[in-house]
């Protein structure tokens, strides 16, 4: 496999992995940004944009490092990307890009407020993260980079704590009726 695909990989990893940091920034501190008069994007993005950096410095040593090496593991990786992309398209369904952009919880007052339950959200709460995954463990098993393994495990932490957060926003936005729906659909495991 050319090493240019590895390096892909491996930068796509680099950028997945600091999503649940970027949204963990808005969720954490959801208050703040509503009380500055401008969206924090043109703060945030930069820092994120910083974070991409810094994360590709440090895996840097080991984006060579492979657990394996077998054409055979993009069979897998292939169905992981469907399923992902699948995941995004059905996840834009009756959600708006206001909602998408995160406008909605940090124009409170002026943004649509809507809870969006059915779709893919009547059987998975956070379809978007799970495509995020799925993405990330494609490259994974498709390069066999530790790398790439290791930033999916960093992922999926900052996620789960970023998901909390955001689920506490949600709460905190829609109430009684949030809690139902957290209570019947699941974080990133669909219900079948």
């Amino acid at each position: 496999m050319p090493g240019w695909i590895h390096t892909i990989g491996w930068l796509a990893c680099v950028v997945y992995s600091t999503i649940p940091g970027f949204w963990l920034v808005i969720h954490s501190r959801v208050d703040y940004w509503r009380s500055q008069r401008t969206l924090p994007y043109r703060v945030i993005v930069p820092g994120w944009m910083g974070a991409w950096g810094a994360i590709g410095l440090i895996t840097l040593p080991w984006r060579h490092v492979r657990l394996y090496g077998t054409p055979w593991m993009w069979l897998p990786a292939i169905a992981l990307f469907a399923i992902g992309f699948w995941l995004y398209r059905k996840a834009g369904v009756n959600f708006s890009k206001q909602q998408l952009y995160g406008l909605s919880e940090l124009q409170a007052r002026d943004a649509e407020q809507r809870l969006v339950t059915t779709g893919i959200r009547g059987r998975v709460r956070h379809p978007i993260y799970l495509a995020h995954l799925c993405e990330m463990l494609a490259w994974s098993v498709a390069t066999g980079l530790a790398v790439c393994y290791g930033l999916t495990a960093f992922a999926m932490v900052t996620g789960a704590v970023m998901i909390r957060k955001e689920d506490g926003e949600l709460e905190s936005r829609f109430g009684e009726e949030y809690r139902r729906y957290r209570d019947s659909v699941p974080a990133l495991i669909p219900k079948l």
